[in-house]
């Protein structure tokens, strides 16, 4: 048994509850897995937190459309969450929801703490608002067609009474903290982003709060307002061990804070080490230890998004490859700071090359060759090689590699060793050349320690693949039938008992793949998909006629046309809408107009629209149009008199 090192906590991000979650997402949860498991193996007390972030806007227009109470969709959705994790094996102690009663008084709480003692006030919010990603941006920080730029998503401009976090009071502090904790943001590029993009300019004051929805924690002190995502999110970390405002913290959180580490994704990374440390430094809280904002595991070249039809579940690549072949691809295909790439192609290639040949291959033709020659019946009669001693030294560097990658987070990198390591007992195998030894009784002692050095090589790896790929680890363990399972004994080669008799059949690891067999599967998998957004993009949020009769519909006639000057996709155009002087109206045409192929069309304008600025060109109202793919077309009305009401 490993000393015990003492407590380890590690949490995710929790995951939104607006719907299904894409292996982008769950792919955190394996690599957190995997740093868990690997804790506990090596003699950590681990807790492992993740969950479901349950509040929002989105939420509410989702429940809405579904038919259904924001509590019963989250309630529904939380399932489907918990169903992928549960799918990829995952072993967390801790399952929290921003639902949980206990949660959400403790957020009441803190919140009005943060207000009685100066750190929250009271104000007015105006500016751009992206409902993907619950968060406001200045015109500066947009993309240059008035995109939000983090999502690409759309953004609202929005006024609305809300509380804010004087985040300017703690920001010298926090810098303080960051240069003298060089670990504490990771990897080394996601801290100088935070320092040079939003440290340094200077901190704005955060919102937490917004009165444009009900479905949050409500502010108790002021019920029109609700708790903004951020302070509601993040607080899961501290909430989840039972702490308590007030002091009357659980034992669990006395025992595991601070964490040891926040995994998340590098979207979100300004939000963990930013807003969140400054959060704990308000409330007298000690900071985590490290926050680590991972890359996003792309298919092929590209964000997974529902609307490139390029989305991948976990379940489905359950279904067609098994748990640890899917969870092997996860890991191993994701860099320690660059973004990772997966294909169907990719992953057919990984399972046959580095699981079915290498890793399988080795197992079973080991196992057999042991039957075959010796009736299972272990041995070592040391009949030695200078070869032997190469195997053992490498044996002895995949240990030492495996704890250094992993104490660095290079979680991939030490998965690569492993399967380095099954790689070079294929080659002691072609070195030593058990079946010709097999020909020559002569031979049968300098045999039986090929093969036990074999096996016990492979029990070695197998101890030090448990964290990634745990089932598979299991099935080798037992097929040696041996009792040195445990990390101790990775360190002493020759554990494997003399005497003992591995399994008669053994069983196939990874079987090797027909890419023509799995990409009709995968096929049938992405047609029902298709169908399924399809119908989803058709389907449009339940509104009530009051809410159609807000919208201000003209025809209006483009009089003048021209490029935007400082952004390449949009187009400053001046609208008659039968008034005294023609709209300004800024709009993202530019990809498939000209500013000639504009002017003289008859268009409907929404002309209520509150006015907003779009990289330095104000904008005064919204062009209808429709859109395939990057193809745009505006929505043309022919034979009507600019400014006439559309109803």
């Amino acid at each position: 048994m490993s000393e015990n090192k003492g407590p380890y906590y590690i949490t995710t991000a929790i995951a939104y509850t607006s719907g299904k979650p894409h292996i982008g997402n769950v792919y955190e949860i394996v690599l957190a897995d995997s740093i868990a498991r690997y804790k506990r193996m090596v003699g950590y007390d681990v807790r492992f937190q993740t969950g479901t972030d349950e509040h929002g806007q989105k939420v509410e227009e989702k429940a809405k459309a579904a038919g259904k109470t924001p509590k019963q969709f989250v309630d529904d959705v939380s399932e489907i969450i918990k169903g992928q994790f549960d799918c990829m094996n995952i072993d967390y102690d801790k399952f929290i929801r921003t639902t949980d009663e206990y949660h959400e008084k403790q957020v009441q709480k803190i919140f009005r703490k943060l207000y009685d003692q100066g750190d929250i006030y009271k104000g007015h919010y105006d500016g751009l608002y992206c409902q993907e990603c619950e968060a406001f941006y200045t015109p500066s920080q947009i993309t240059e067609d008035g995109k939000c730029p983090v999502c690409g998503g759309e953004l609202k401009p929005m006024q609305e009474e809300a509380y804010f976090f004087r985040m300017s009071r703690y920001a010298d502090r926090l810098m303080q903290y960051i240069q003298e904790h060089p670990h504490f943001i990771q990897p080394e590029s996601r801290k100088n982003e935070m320092i040079n993009n939003f440290l340094k300019p200077g901190l704005q004051d955060l919102c937490v709060s917004r009165t444009s929805f009900k479905w949050g924690i409500p502010v108790d002190f002021d019920p029109k307002h609700v708790v903004y995502v951020w302070i509601d999110a993040l607080t899961n970390y501290i909430t989840g061990l039972g702490y308590d405002c007030d002091g009357n913290h659980d034992p669990l959180y006395e025992k595991y804070w601070p964490a040891d580490l926040h995994l998340i994704g590098k979207d979100i990374v300004r939000f963990h080490t930013i807003y969140w440390p400054i959060m704990l430094m308000a409330l007298d809280v000690p900071l985590p230890k490290q926050i680590f904002g991972h890359p996003w595991l792309l298919t092929g070249d590209s964000k997974m998004s529902k609307s490139k039809g390029n989305v991948i579940y976990a379940d489905d690549l359950v279904s067609l490859f098994g748990v640890d072949a899917v969870r092997y691809i996860m890991i191993h295909e994701m860099p320690f700071a660059q973004d990772g790439h997966i294909t169907y192609d990719l992953i057919i290639e990984r399972i046959n090359s580095d699981l079915a040949n290498n890793l399988g291959n080795l197992v079973n033709r080991t196992l057999s060759m042991q039957n075959k020659y010796f009736n299972g019946l272990l041995a070592n009669p040391h009949v030695d090689a200078p070869v032997d001693e190469d195997l053992k030294r490498v044996v002895s560097e995949t240990v030492r590699k495996v704890d250094e990658n992993m104490d660095t987070l290079h979680v991939a990198d030490a998965v690569q060793n492993i399967l380095d390591l099954f790689s070079r007992c294929n080659k002691y195998i072609d070195e030593t050349e058990p079946w010709k030894l097999a020909k020559d009784p002569d031979q049968s002692g300098r045999l039986a320690t090929v093969l036990y050095n074999l096996l016990e090589s492979v029990r070695i790896a197998a101890v030090l693949l448990r964290p990634y790929l745990t089932d598979t680890s299991a099935k080798i363990l037992a097929s040696l039938n041996t009792e040195h399972t445990s990390y101790d004994s990775v360190f002493t080669f020759g554990l494997l008992e003399e005497g003992n008799r591995i399994t008669e059949k053994p069983e196939i690891l990874f079987a090797r793949l027909n890419e023509k067999e799995v990409m009709e599967k995968v096929n049938a998998i992405q047609d029902e998909q298709k169908k399924a957004a399809k119908k989803a993009q058709e389907t449009k949020p339940v509104i009530e006629i009051g809410d159609f009769e807000k919208l201000d519909l003209r025809v209006g006639k483009v009089v003048s046309c021209q490029k935007h000057p400082s952004a390449d996709k949009l187009l400053v155009l001046q609208v008659d809408l039968g008034e005294e002087s023609p709209r300004q109206i800024v709009s993202g045409l530019a990809q498939c107009y000209t500013p000639g192929q504009v002017i003289g069309k008859n268009v409907v304008v929404i002309a209520n629209l509150k006015s907003t600025t779009l990289r330095g060109v104000e904008s005064n109202g919204m062009l209808l149009a429709g859109k395939q793919g990057k193809d745009i077309e505006l929505v043309e009305v022919n034979g009507l008199e600019p400014g006439c009401r559309i109803s």
